[in-house]
């Protein structure tokens, strides 16, 4: 049963993944779209690499929630720093 549980919460952890980049991307090209449509300005470029970056951002932010601070470290479980 546990699992289900970890395969269940790795799932969740990869979709939260996908549209923390894929959202201000598309959000981004959006805007950029309707400034080209509105002030015949050409800014879906710059803005689809503004939203790119965001996204990275996002993603970079999160998985560093994600990743235990052992994990990050290289600590191992049994592993323990000696008493001084």
């Amino acid at each position: 049963m546990n699992f289900k549980k970890d395969v269940y919460r790795n799932i969740a952890m990869i979709t939260q993944l996908g549209i923390s980049m894929l959202a201000p991307v598309i959000l981004c090209v959006f805007i950029g779209d309707q400034l080209d449509r509105h002030f015949g300005w050409h800014t879906v470029l710059p803005l689809l690499i503004l939203g790119i970056l965001a996204g990275c951002r996002n993603c970079w932010i999160l998985a560093k929630e994600l990743i235990p601070k052992d994990e990050r470290s290289g600590k191992k479980d049994g592993d323990h720093e000696p008493d001084k």
